[in-house]
């Protein structure tokens, strides 16, 4: 009942991401990536010295009340200072990473990532969003980008090295609707890899993704979204997925996986309904909000892998617009459950950052 009394108040698609709205979600970043509480570190104690404070725990990445909302908030800071150069946000933006990217703070997060029993910290989520970090610096043409990406190479190096070593011993995909799906993770890696020419790395997803997905049918769309998902299982694989095979493949491929897809001109949202969040200060709960708007992101994405006149196109678009207006209209900052994050995955979207 809820779910269809918001939804009476029909949205329209709002426009890509202008400078009032990207200052807006930039200052939600601003506003933590340099609060250290309230914090909730996943952190492996090996004796009596490691019971530290996050700033001296990780001293780059310790705000935004965990390590990989740190690690992506600053990337939304680089996003919009590198969409909106020469402008106030910019120099706002641009005066946090100098405060974060220094030496001597990167060589405290490469020692902890480096301790014993740390192995699997942040795999494959906030990983794969330092990669995305690390992409945008190197695209940003900056002096202090190029500075800045120069400084976190041996962050990303041994991010790339963890994932590699990592992933041929993953013997199933993680499906889950939460940081430990791969499927979005190998999404970001992709991405980092082509942009950096890293040929390995890049060949072993693509490996990795066809070993674990190629074969799959009938996503159970029915099961979802799980109570505290941010991240589709299945959406997020099909997202993966028009990474990883060429048009005409990727498009009988996706009929087969998602064949519950309505075709035709009259097609509308209502084949995949969106999270309801009732209590945004609860940080699991207010996970839906962001669902909404990975969801409106991945249908895009597949949006961009179809051709102008595939039937299913009427019902991803509405689909798109429907999650992408629930998931705009509760980035609020009211809750810091949800304003240390969701900011985000709403610039991620409105910059249509995974098509570019």
């Amino acid at each position: 009942m809820l779910l269809a009394l918001l939804l009476m108040v029909q949205t329209p698609t709002p426009p890509p991401l202008d400078l009032a709205h990207a200052d807006a979600l930039a200052s939600l970043a601003l506003a933590c990536v340099h609060q250290e509480y309230p914090n909730k570190i996943a952190h492996t104690l090996a004796g009596d010295a490691d019971a530290r404070p996050p700033r001296q725990l990780t001293p780059v990445f310790y705000g935004c009340f965990d390590w990989h909302s740190s690690v992506h908030g600053h990337w939304l800071l680089a996003r919009v200072a590198r969409l909106h150069p020469g402008t106030p946000l910019a120099g706002r933006a641009e005066a946090a990473l100098e405060i974060s990217f220094t030496a001597e703070r990167i060589a405290g997060e490469l020692a902890y990532l480096r301790a014993p029993g740390r192995q699997e910290f942040e795999r494959p989520y906030g990983l794969a969003w330092l990669l995305q970090l690390t992409q945008e610096l190197r695209e940003w043409r900056s002096p202090d980008a190029r500075r800045w990406a120069a400084a976190l190479a041996p962050l990303e190096e041994e991010a790339v090295r963890r994932l590699s070593d990592w992933l041929p011993k993953l013997t199933r995909p993680i499906r889950t609707g939460e940081h430990s799906q791969t499927a979005f993770a190998f999404g970001l890696g992709l991405d980092w890899a082509r942009q950096a020419g890293h040929a390995a790395f890049e060949h072993l997803l693509l490996e990795r993704s066809r070993a674990f997905y190629l074969a799959d049918t009938a996503c159970p769309l029915v099961y979802e979204p799980s109570g505290q998902d941010f991240v589709s299982p299945c959406l997020a694989e099909a997202d993966l997925m028009r990474r990883v095979l060429p048009g005409p493949e990727f498009s009988a491929w996706l009929s087969v996986f998602l064949p519950q897809i309505p075709q035709g001109s009259t097609a509308t949202a209502d084949w995949l309904e969106p999270g309801v969040v009732l209590d945004a200060s609860d940080g699991k709960l207010a996970h839906l909000d962001g669902l909404n708007l990975s969801r409106a992101w991945m249908l895009d994405g597949l949006l961009s892998a179809l051709p102008a006149d595939d039937r299913r196109r009427p019902a991803l678009t509405a689909a798109a617009a429907r999650h992408r207006a629930l998931g705009l209209a509760a980035v609020t900052g009211a809750h810091y459950a949800g304003g240390h994050w969701l900011g985000t995955f709403a610039v991620y979207l409105t910059s249509a950052r995974g098509l570019r």
